[in-house]
């Protein structure tokens, strides 16, 4: 019996959405690696620059590999990207896991982040392509939920060698190793899988993109009348693409509609950096050591802190095309400013080695889960469902390449200097934190329109016609109603279809 088109939509998007997994797990190994006994004492106390290094060399590799990837998807496919991405991250792995000294642990962390930025960037835009709009934000969210599922994998596996090897290197090693096993499968099985339609058709395959159209939402009926109605809209607009829209980077910048997505997509990947989460993510240990946490301790609840923003990605998942995508990115960046500004006001408090108070620190952990709730829930998988939307098939790979590259670019810049600022100005470094979840918030109710339900085609209409400035004024004013014309296409197809069956 065959799978209903929307959930086999969904689990391709499941299964493509392995490469999140890569970045969760590197994102939540690196903490419990670092902190290692047998890791500090095996490359000689490494100073906080080094270490800054092992953590940024990741996401430096990873900010060129979204670079490199909009290209390749460009001219490749959305499907050998991946594959690129999976065999680079292979060799990252794999250097990591046997690095005999610092260099080869750096140059490994690079080609892993090199690999993980191709397919965290092109994942996102190659589910947003095979879903149908009713269902999109569920699967692209899908892309922070699995990146959950890698950390969550990550946190206890960090912790039970934590706890349990004390003497040999397998400590850091058995963890790094485990990182390869995802890429391994993405990468063997993902030619079992759809390319997108989308790109099909925009590269004169036009016959291609219709079966595997009708393969995605029809079972393989390519008389389908939604699917040919679908067919035709995606042509004509690639065809207004073709003649309008950008042919390379630099009319990103030129054209209005264009650029007026690039900013919406950049500023908002900036923004998750400065949200906060990657500080806590990759120096989880010593955060809870300024409250007097000590380091095994810190590592279980970060597991279950791991656990929490499971909760919370899965949330998003069941309820992001229900609510929309604006109000809880809204909501989540002032959520987060309050947890951090809790816990700042825990630490500076109650300072760590000046009082035993049990009840601050316990305070402080419930802040950080509070805040990766509140994160996990808005702020994460709404950043990939975005950028992943809003541009035309003609600039979708160049605009969400540019937005994943300021996102690892913010991501560096967090991981090399979250450890340096700790130690010389301590809890006043999250006096960043907090201003920015709350000029987050503010920017984003001024300047960001839902797109919530809207087909990809009607994406170009919506960012040429409505008023820069959001608020207070009627979104259905600047909607061009694609999905409505898509419905009546099919009814018109339908018609003529039962109308030839009747003459006959």
């Amino acid at each position: 019996m065959a799978l209903p088109p929307k959930i086999y939509q969904f689990l391709v998007g499941v299964f493509a959405s392995m490469g999140s997994i890569l970045f969760g797990y590197d994102l939540g190994v690196i903490a419990g690696v670092i902190a290692s006994e047998t890791f500090i004492s095996y490359f000689d106390t490494p100073t906080p620059v080094q270490t800054g290094i092992v953590v940024s060399f990741f996401t430096g590799g990873a900010f060129c590999g979204a670079g490199l990837a909009g290209p390749c998807g460009d001219r490749f496919g959305r499907r050998w990207t991946i594959v690129i991405g999976c065999i680079i991250y292979l060799l990252g792995g794999g250097l990591q896991t046997g690095a005999q000294n610092m260099e080869f642990l750096w140059a490994g962390r690079w080609l892993a982040g090199l690999g993980v930025g191709f397919l965290v960037m092109i994942i996102p835009l190659y589910q947003a392509e095979i879903s149908h709009p009713s269902i999109r934000g569920t699967i692209t969210s899908l892309q922070q939920f699995m990146l959950g599922i890698g950390s969550f994998v990550a946190g206890w596996v960090s912790y039970g060698t934590f706890i349990s090897i004390k003497t040999s290197t397998a400590q850091w090693r058995i963890p790094l190793a485990i990182q390869i096993v995802p890429a391994l499968v993405l990468g063997g099985l993902i030619f079992l899988f759809p390319e997108s339609p989308r790109w099909l058709i925009d590269h004169g395959r036009p016959d291609e993109g219709l079966k595997t159209l009708a393969r995605l939402h029809s079972n393989g009926n390519v008389a389908d009348p939604w699917v040919r109605a679908e067919f035709d809209q995606i042509q004509e607009s690639i065809t207004h693409e073709h003649e309008n829209e950008a042919k390379s980077y630099l009319e990103l910048f030129t054209n209005k509609s264009s650029f007026r997505r690039l900013f919406i997509a950049c500023a908002l990947q900036a923004s998750i950096q400065m949200t906060g989460v990657s500080a806590i993510q990759y120096y989880s240990v010593r955060i809870y050591g300024q409250i007097g946490i000590s380091s095994a301790d810190t590592l279980k609840y970060q597991a279950i802190n791991n656990v929490i923003g499971l909760v919370g990605e899965a949330f998003c998942v069941l309820f992001v095309d229900r609510f929309g995508r604006r109000w809880p990115l809204i909501i989540g960046n002032l959520c987060n400013m309050v947890c951090f500004l809790i816990a700042c006001i825990l630490i500076a408090q109650f300072p760590p080695g000046s009082t035993n108070n049990q009840a601050a620190s316990w305070g402080f952990t419930i802040m950080t889960w509070l805040y990766n709730f509140s994160f996990s829930a808005t702020c994460g998988p709404l950043s990939w469902v975005i950028p992943a939307e809003i541009f035309d098939t003609r600039t979708r790979s160049k605009g969400v390449s540019l937005a994943t590259m300021v996102s690892f670019a913010f991501n560096t810049l967090i991981g090399q200097v979250t450890d340096i600022a700790m130690t010389n100005i301590g809890y006043k470094y999250y006096f960043l934190f907090i201003i920015c979840n709350f000029t987050n918030a503010l920017f984003f109710w001024a300047f960001l329109p839902e797109t919530k339900g809207l087909p990809l085609e009607e994406m170009n209409y919506l960012f040429t016609n409505a008023p820069y400035v959001v608020p207070f004024h009627d979104k259905e004013a600047y909607r061009a109603n694609y999905a409505e014309d898509l419905e009546s296409r099919a009814r018109e197809i339908q018609e003529k279809g039962e109308m030839v069956d009747h003459v006959n």
